[in-house]
């Protein structure tokens, strides 16, 4: 159990936390970097393996600024490209190149998808905002507004931090805590008054990087001891944990819906 009351606001990760989104995410990293990988020249057959949309995307890209999460995966692999600019094509092999190519496919499935919100994460939502608890979004995806907008629960939220924002204002991406000390700052609450929920090991990081009162870690993909390794305070299978018994785990979003 959680208490909810002490904290001046509530910042909540959207991917993964609110919206199913992250699978969609990983989907289309996956299909962008195995076409890339399936190009390279190199006698290590391991760093040219397919990425892997549960541990790669997880310890690599997973809450990160998209060209972030692009240096982060190619160093695992021992591999670099140059940076490019952000107006290369999603044909340029730069890292500008490979992250664009994957925002047009994200963008597409988009298009097809639809987005839908966890129910845990929609009924903590509601119940603060019914207490009138202060709560913001921080994530650093440029398509958080779109994806946000699409579920029952934007109006919950009176500020939202993005990928967007982040560029605009000259935050650093997750796992340094700027965007999460701005949305705080932005809403006038001290980080030490302020409570951080997140799904995402970079995530988790940047909130205990920067001195918020508390982390809540959401255990989606059975990762429970890497959030906690990273220092999420506590870490739930469902969000409803934190103020009030429920049956059981919540073992995915299809079943909820059945």
């Amino acid at each position: 159990m959680v208490d909810w009351w002490r904290f001046g606001a509530v910042l909540f990760d959207l991917d993964g936390v609110l919206t199913a989104t992250a699978l969609l995410h990983a989907r289309c990293w996956k299909e962008t970097f195995d076409l890339y990988l399936a190009r390279v020249v190199s006698n290590d057959a391991m760093a040219c393996r397919p990425f892997d949309v549960l541990d790669d995307y997880e310890k690599y890209v997973s809450g990160r600024p998209r060209h972030d999460g692009v240096k982060s995966f190619l160093a695992s692999r021992g591999l670099c490209l140059p940076e490019g600019v952000p107006t290369d094509s999603r044909n340029t092999e730069t890292v500008c190149g490979l992250g664009n190519r994957k925002a047009e496919l994200f963008s597409s499935v988009l298009l097809t998808d639809s987005v839908e919100a966890y129910p845990d994460a929609v009924a903590l939502v509601r119940y603060l905002h019914e207490k009138s608890v202060r709560m913001a979004v921080v994530s650093s995806s440029r398509s958080c507004g779109p994806i946000l907008d699409a579920t029952e629960i934007s109006d919950c939220f009176e500020l939202r931090v993005d990928g967007v924002v982040a560029e605009r204002v000259g935050l650093a991406g997750k796992p340094a805590p700027d965007t999460f000390i701005h949305a705080a700052h932005e809403l006038g609450v001290a980080p030490q008054e302020t409570a951080v929920v997140e799904d995402a090991i970079a995530g988790v990081r940047a909130a205990k990087a920067g001195s918020f009162s508390l982390v809540v870690g959401i255990n989606r993909t059975a990762g429970q001891l890497d959030l906690v390794a990273a220092g999420a305070d506590v870490v739930v299978r469902d969000l409803r944990e934190t103020y009030r018994q429920i049956a059981g785990p919540m073992s995915s979003v299809s079943e909820i819906n059945r």
